[in-house]
Order: structure tokens, then C-alpha cells, then sequence
């Protein structure tokens, strides 16, 4: 690890990041943040243009914090700590990144001519409410500068903290188009313990949704990841999708693991110390990359489909009323744009957090 050299001037990857000599280390000595090293920065920008050919269903992001605490083993966004010299296992876990200026940038760029006001997705890469925020407070400055702006813009968290800022995203629904979407894969406790062991517990990551649900936030659930040979079979999807119903979600989006570099090495190697009589199903399924076989996930897809007719995801009863409208997005179709929601795996890369 070479984090100190990201610091020199001759370093022209550190200056597209943030400037030379910007860099704070702290470490905090409460219980929740043991182990952990917080890395200050203060960015040169912070709204990131999606390449075109991602076929993503949003053209920009927002990413306060690289690096995430919630620690699980299935992460996508892993490799990317890669970048900053720092490893895609404990590093990526325990190493973060705080773009300490975060809302003054966003007010900025907001406020400039060349921006045409196009939604903005958060927690594209890592969670922007994972638990360091509690401490540095980065997202109600950004949410009343998108609410400021008018500027429609979704999330997509796994935390609880989300609902500390449920007036400012009440304001910015007054004014914008405003989605949440939680992200809960399963709502098996014990296997929630051992692969997302920073994160709240799925049953109230769920309660989120019903509480940004009855505030008149629109609230949707991505079910992901779903774990071949662990989470997949029709007893726990149907368990899970009756949760995703019972707490109010405007919609369900289910996503198979996938593994990219970086994930699939982490991943491996958890499954051969807790599974091992998983691994050589797993290498098998994923011969072929990063994707379950397309007849697997559309297996998924069809049960979960199923299931969520069965369950009325989606459905809102006779008199309630919303502040805004939700877009529903069903199980299986294309999602509206501006969701962060997704059907197949290419438009859900990003929207993950695997």
C-alpha cells in the first residue's frame, strides 16, 4: 500500500481526485469505528458522468465516501479501492475515503451554466449513509443543496440513517422528484450476521421503507444479492418478498450475485471458509464471468415475479394517499427512468452495492 504517495505532487491521479497536500488520517477511538482509518479529502468535483455506453438508467452520480464499513463480502464496488493503492478486502472495509467538501462542491456544480439538471443517483457505488456518516454529516448539506437546486435525484442505501434526514428529503419531494430505494437481499438473520456484518439488520432496513413509505417518500426494495445455493430457494425468496410487502414497497427488483474481480476473489474465499462445500458450485456457475447463467436469473426473476403478484408489492390500499406519485416499476419490466431500480444485470451494475 502506497496511500502516502497519493500525496505527492508528481501524482497525477491524485490531483484529478482531490489536491496535493489535502489528505487528514483520523482514527476515532468509539467502539463502532475500532480498526477503522478515516482518510479526509477535499475533492476537485463530485458529480461523476456515467459513460454512455453503460446503459445505465441514470447519467450521473454522487459519491460522498469511497470505501464502505457496512463490510460485505459480496461488494461490487471493491476493486475500486484499488485504484487509491489500498486493497479490495479489509482495506476497502476499514480504510475510508471523506469527501469532507462534498456539499459545497454540489452546490457549485449545481449552480453552473453547462448543468442541465439531470437526476443524480447516490449509493451507485457505496453506501452514502453507511455508519461514518452519523459523524461527518456529509448528506443533509447535499440534500438541501439538490432540494435548493430542484433537482430530482434518488438513493440507494442499506442503512437506517437515511431517516434522520426524512425532513429534508420531505422538502426536496415539495420541490422534486425524489426516490429511496433500500436494498435487502434476504431477511435470514443468522446469514445476515456473517456477509453484511456492518450493516442494520435486513427486517430494519425494511422498516425504512415503510416509514419513508407512509411519509410519502417513493420507496422501492432491491432484492439483492440473492446468493445461489444460499439465499435462492423458494421457502427464503418467499419469505423475503412477503417482508419486502409487508413494509410497503413500491416496488421489487431482484439481482443474482455477480462477481467481478476483486468481489470474486473476497467472496471465494469467505465461501471456502464457511461453505466449502459450495465452492466448486459456485466456480461452476460463474465459468463464465461476472453473471449466474441468464436461465438461472430469470428463474429467480419469474419466482420473485410470482411472488410479488401474490403479495400485492405495490399495491396501496383504498384512501391512502402519497404527498408525490410513485413510479411503480413491476418485477420484470423496464424501470422508469430515474429509478434506481433495475431488471437485468447490465442497468444494475452500478445500483448494487454488491
Amino acid at each position: 500500500m502506497r496511500w502516502d504517495n497519493l500525496t505527492l505532487s508528481d501524482e497525477p491521479a491524485q490531483e484529478a481526485l482531490f489536491g496535493v497536500g489535502d489528505v487528514i488520517s483520523r482514527t476515532f477511538g468509539t467502539p463502532e469505528f475500532r480498526g477503522m482509518t478515516f482518510y479526509e479529502v477535499r475533492a476537485r468535483s463530485i458529480l461523476n458522468k456515467v459513460p454512455g455506453g453503460s446503459r445505465m438508467p441514470f447519467s450521473w452520480t454522487l459519491n460522498p465516501y469511497r470505501g464502505c464499513s457496512h463490510a460485505c463480502v459480496y461488494c461490487f464496488a471493491r476493486r475500486t479501492h484499488e485504484y487509491l493503492e489500498l486493497d479490495s478486502g479489509l482495506d476497502f472495509d476499514s480504510k475510508i475515503v471523506v469527501k469532507v467538501n462534498a456539499p459545497e462542491l454540489l452546490r457549485r456544480e449545481l449552480a453552473s451554466p453547462r448543468w442541465t439538471g439531470a437526476d443524480i443517483a447516490m449509493g451507485t457505488n457505496v453506501d452514502p449513509y453507511q455508519r461514518v456518516e452519523g459523524r461527518y454529516r456529509l448528506m443533509p448539506g447535499i440534500l438541501e443543496a439538490l432540494r435548493g437546486a430542484r433537482n430530482p435525484f434518488s438513493i440507494l442505501t442499506k442503512g437506517t440513517l437515511v431517516l434522520r434526514d426524512l425532513d429534508l428529503l420531505r422538502g426536496a419531494a415539495e420541490v422534486t422528484e425524489v426516490v429511496v430505494n433500500v436494498s435487502v437481499g434476504f431477511v435470514d438473520e443468522k446469514l445476515w450476521r456473517r456477509v453484511e456484518p456492518g450493516t442494520p439488520a435486513p427486517r430494519a432496513r425494511l422498516s425504512v421503507c415503510r416509514t419513508l413509505t407512509d411519509a410519502g417518500i417513493g420507496c422501492g426494495v432491491l432484492m439483492a444479492p440473492i446468493l445461489p445455493y444460499l439465499t435462492d430457494s423458494p421457502s427464503q425468496l418467499n419469505a423475503t418478498v412477503r417482508a419486502i410487502a409487508e413494509a410497503g414497497a413500491g416496488s421489487v427488483t431482484p439481482l443474482v450475485l455477480h462477481l467481478r474481480p476483486g468481489a470474486r476473489e473476497w467472496y471465494l474465499a469467505w465461501l471456502e471458509r464457511e461453505h466449502p462445500d459450495l465452492v466448486a458450485r459456485y466456480r461452476e456457475l460463474y465459468r463464465g464471468g461476472a453473471y449466474a447463467p441468464k436461465v438461472y436469473r430469470q428463474s429467480i426473476s419469474a419466482q420473485v415475479a410470482a411472488l410479488a403478484r401474490r403479495y400485492g408489492v405495490g399495491a396501496v390500499a383504498p384512501g391512502e394517499s402519497r404527498r408525490r406519485p410513485i413510479r411503480r416499476t413491476a418485477v420484470g419490466t423496464e424501470p422508469a427512468p430515474g429509478r434506481v431500480s433495475a431488471t437485468t444485470n447490465s442497468r444494475a451494475d452500478q445500483l448494487s452495492m454488491l
